[in-house]
């Protein structure tokens, strides 16, 4: 069910943990299933330098927010714009659509994250 990508990301998730010193921090869940993601970055010159991630969720949530802190990491806030749920999901192998809200969540999560940032840089 799930592809190799997914797997290793689940298993061995990248950038997972607190980030001390974060410029912005972020939690959204899916009031539905009950998954719970926070998304914490670090910016400098005007480029996030660190994001790393909490989830407690499925398989497929972990597996996204592990490949999106991969993606957003070096990306300005206008490169990061352009990663969108079904992005994460090609990048893991094509997400079936039974297992698409973890893409979802972990979008919802750089949404809510841009907003801050941008708050933040005024």
């Amino acid at each position: 069910m799930f592809s190799e990508a997914v797997l290793d990301h689940f298993r061995n998730p990248r950038n997972a943990g607190e980030l001390p010193g974060a410029t912005v921090t972020v939690e959204v869940n899916n009031p539905i299933c009950g998954d719970i993601l926070k998304l914490a970055a670090q910016m400098e010159d005007g480029r996030i330098a660190e994001a790393r991630f909490l989830c407690r969720g499925c398989t497929t949530a972990i597996a996204c927010a592990s490949m999106l802190t991969e993606h957003l990491t070096g990306r300005t806030l206008d490169e990061a714009r352009s990663i969108t749920a079904e992005s994460l999901s090609e990048a893991l192998g094509q997400l079936p659509p039974a297992t698409f809200h973890g893409a979802q969540l972990a979008a919802d999560a750089l949404r809510a994250l841009l907003q801050n940032l941008a708050s933040t840089s005024r």
